[in-house]
């Protein structure tokens, strides 16, 4: 198994980790109910997705 000849400085290893941060999830909001929800996703409110109904959703009244 190799292993590293020398040590690796802060300076490089803080470059590399800073890579590692995770990212904010981005959001979008709705043309019909003006909520925000993720992109790509079926609205769970409505069922909706590019237009279409997709799944039918049940009133919880």
């Amino acid at each position: 198994m190799p292993n590293p000849k020398r040590r690796h400085s802060k300076s490089r290893t803080r470059q590399r980790r800073a890579h590692d941060a995770i990212a904010t999830p981005q959001f979008q909001t709705d043309k019909e109910t003006g909520e925000a929800r993720m992109p790509h996703r079926i609205d769970p409110a409505t069922g909706m997705y590019k237009g279409r109904q997709i799944i039918d959703v049940k009133d919880s009244e």
